[in-house]
């Protein structure tokens, strides 16, 4: 789940930055009248033909994607109440469940913060029966709906809400904990739905969020696309967007959209070291959702693929060390006894810098590309062993639980 807002406006720093504004102006005009001879008429009249610049609407996209949005209600047992960390401090935690892969992040946050490091650790608040609020979307006209594993989490109900108000029992068909997704499922047909993105979007793209925060659904926001690729610690699968698009505690598992109307992410976390939305969120990408939600679909869980090694990234010195001329793949820093690599022959020291001919820039990127290939194909990988490349071939495992 998403952060609290603050709702206390800064009015000191308004007004001074509006003066500051004014003084700028009259300055600016002052030194302007100064030095240059009033312009003649004709002047005005070519400054004011210019084209104006139109600002878009997102209405038509809005009106066509709008109905496809739903607000999910799950009643949930077991729930710590962690909203506010009781310490007088501005930051928040977010309401994630227990054991939920973005709560190492958050966390990190709070206890960098000044002062914190002399209170003792936080006292978490005795579990409770509670309600979860999020967002999510039809992706078909026979109600599969996608939302976040940590909106439905420990729920025992599953309710969603239309945007005309019809309210719907739903059944959880698959999690994904490591991708925070979940796939839904009501009976009946004809839902309005929406689709994925099949390219991903652009930094400076124009987005629009819609969602259920705090209760409030159908709420629609617009921003751009900040960033791409944002790891923020949640795991190795990190591949955040980063949108400045206002999202809220309650716009977990909604979608954003770009402005052909199609899903470019799934809205998941918010930073915000004051409680309140300061326009970083992050979205899981449509190449995830779509790859994930495919095997939610067909078999209720995600299998990865494993090759059994636990790696590094390759620094600067690493690289020179080892007579590599960039820094690029990942480490091997054990190969686990009796996994595919240990039996391929693959040892410490070893650098991993290809797979199947695809070029492995960091060690997370290993990580994403093994985990995409189902277990027992095969796997060319080619290394950097005492100067020399060489190549390996395994059978991929699968990735046990708990990995």
């Amino acid at each position: 789940m998403l952060d609290k807002v603050s709702t206390s406006p800064r009015k000191r720093t308004a007004k001074w930055l509006g003066a500051a504004a004014v003084a700028a102006l009259i300055a600016g005009g002052a030194v302007e009248s100064g030095l240059v001879a009033p312009s003649p008429a004709h002047a005005e009249l070519r400054s004011m033909s210019q084209p104006v610049q139109n600002v878009p609407s997102f209405a038509d996209v809005i009106d066509q994607v709008k109905p496809a949005v739903v607000a999910v209600k799950v009643k949930v047992q077991n729930v710590a109440d962690r909203d506010d960390d009781g310490d007088g401090q501005q930051f928040s935690m977010p309401d994630l469940p227990p054991g939920h892969p973005m709560e190492r992040f958050f966390r990190q946050f709070r206890d960098q913060m000044p002062g914190r490091g002399d209170r003792g650790p936080r006292q978490e608040r005795p579990r409770q029966f509670g309600q979860s609020l999020g967002s999510g979307f039809f992706i078909s006209a026979d109600g599969y709906v996608v939302t976040n594993n940590h909106v439905v989490d420990n729920g025992s109900e599953v309710q969603i809400t239309m945007d005309d108000g019809k309210t719907l029992d739903a059944k959880v068909i698959g999690t994904d904990e490591k991708t925070d997704l979940a796939l839904l499922k009501v009976e009946g047909k004809d839902f309005p739905y929406v689709r994925l993105a099949g390219q991903k979007a652009r930094i400076g793209d124009w987005v629009v969020a819609i969602g259920n925060p705090f209760g409030l659904g159908g709420t629609v926001t617009a921003g751009i696309v900040s960033a791409q690729h944002r790891d923020i610690g949640a795991g190795p699968y990190d591949d955040f967007i980063q949108i400045d698009a206002s999202v809220n505690k309650g716009n977990s598992g909604g979608p954003t959209f770009n402005l052909a109307g199609e899903v470019v992410g799934v809205n998941t976390a918010i930073f915000s070291p004051s409680g309140g939305n300061v326009g970083i969120a992050f979205a899981i990408p449509s190449s995830t959702v779509e790859s994930v939600v495919a095997s939610l679909k067909d078999k209720g869980s995600v299998t990865r693929g494993f090759i059994g090694v636990q790696m590094q990234p390759v620094t600067k010195e690493i690289a020179e060390a080892i007579g590599l001329k960039e820094p690029k793949g990942a480490l091997v820093a054990e190969a686990i006894k009796d996994s595919p690599a240990a039996k391929a022959g693959i040892r410490t020291g070893d650098t991993i810098i290809a797979v199947d001919g695809q070029t492995i820039n960091e060690a997370k990127d290993l990580s994403r590309k093994v985990a995409t290939v189902a277990p027992g194909k095969s796997l060319s990988l080619t290394l950097w062993r005492e100067g020399k490349e060489r190549t390996v071939t395994l059978e991929v495992g699968s990735q046990p639980k708990g990995v």
